[in-house]
């Protein structure tokens, strides 16, 4: 008799940080208890796979407004609540080394090492102008449709 692998799909939509902490925490957790674990990056979650520097692509002046008015990469995502400009993020953040929480970075790695497929909606990077260049290594691309996909056979669906 074969066992299936339980399957755990979350769409990230939010480019918050607590909230992009949140859904990394539950795929890392799930994938620990040995879930097939798909995270579907999305409009304003997008912001977390994209890297820290700056990458010298080719854009129109639309891409390139979209590219300065987004944050780029985990680590400077604003919070949700209480961001007091820019003072929350960095308490939180310091809150978290107390308490030896993993940073979102770090759980975005670790995601990567659990075998967490990441996945960037490619209509939302072609939409918001970014370029594959400017993302972290080890992602794929691909539309509603394979999300759908994954989503159907999941047992645990979330939407961040």
């Amino acid at each position: 008799m074969t066992i299936e692998k339980k399957k755990t799909t979350i769409v990230l939509f939010s480019g918050d940080y607590d909230k992009a902490m949140a859904a990394y925490i539950i795929a890392t957790g799930a994938a620990a208890y040995d879930h097939e674990v798909t995270i579907f990056h999305t409009f304003w979650g997008l912001n977390a796979l994209r890297k820290d520097e700056l990458v010298p692509v080719k854009k129109n002046f639309i891409e390139k407004m979209f590219g300065k008015m987004m944050p780029r990469g985990a680590n400077r995502l604003g919070l949700s609540n209480m961001h007091m400009a820019g003072m929350g993020p960095k308490m939180i953040k310091g809150i978290m080394k107390k308490h030896n929480v993993e940073s979102l970075p770090n759980l975005i790695e670790l995601a990567k090492d659990l075998d967490v497929k990441l996945v960037g909606c490619q209509m939302t990077v072609d939409l918001l102008g970014l370029k594959h260049e400017e993302m972290l290594e080890g992602i794929e691309y691909a539309g509603v449709g394979a999300y759908l996909a994954d989503a159907s056979e999941g047992n645990v669906n979330l939407f961040i």
